[in-house]
């Protein structure tokens, strides 16, 4: 962290949008204890960290945009289980609450790169997408760096605490997705292919 500095912070946050296994709950604490020891300020890790997460974010919005309702419809017509009825639910749900979905969902682990795409899709307004998602970054950034400039060389506290949290967001989203195979296997008619 030291070598890389803040903008190698922002950068490794920006790469930690675009493949969710990079861990920004082990990136942004460090960020903060190299701070305390004098590597970078604390300041310049709380503003590249966050034009990191909001870059990355940005992208997957493009991705979003790219890959469009038609190309998204096309896609779930061929997934098993999937129905196209399904995407255009999530829509709709997205419409009504993408402001709250953008802004609370970069505090979720997975969903923090995730919202980005349906944002993209549904080509929420760029400006209003950039702004929630700055203050939503700069919101869950700032926890995680002061608490490891705040705990210096038990910087690592944090991360076995964000642990059992994000353990705990996995083991809902995993019980979901079976419930939701289980649901579609299950119910009469699963046999029939409905678009």
């Amino acid at each position: 962290m030291e070598a890389l500095g803040a903008p190698g912070a922002g950068a490794a946050i920006a790469l930690e949008n675009l493949f969710p296994p990079l861990p920004s709950e082990v990136i942004l604490p460090l960020a903060g204890f190299t701070a305390s020891q004098g590597g970078m300020s604390l300041a310049a890790a709380l503003v590249w960290t966050t034009i990191g997460a909001v870059v990355g974010a940005w992208l997957l919005y493009g991705l979003g945009a790219l890959l469009g309702r038609e190309r998204l419809h096309a896609i779930a017509g061929r997934l098993p289980l999937v129905k196209v009825s399904d995407i255009e639910k999530t829509e709709r749900w997205f419409e009504r609450h993408g402001a709250k979905a953008v802004f609370f969902g970069r505090m979720i682990p997975v969903f923090r790169s995730l919202i980005s795409v349906p944002a993209g899709v549904t080509r929420m307004s760029q400006p209003m997408f950039l702004l929630l998602t700055t203050l939503g970054s700069a919101l869950w950034n700032a926890i995680f760096v002061i608490a490891g400039y705040r705990l210096g060389e038990n910087w690592e506290r944090v991360t076995d605490l964000v642990g059992v949290y994000s353990k705990g967001i996995l083991a809902v989203v995993a019980l979901a997705v079976v419930a939701f195979v289980v649901y579609r296997v299950m119910r009469p008619g699963a046999g029939k292919r409905r678009v």
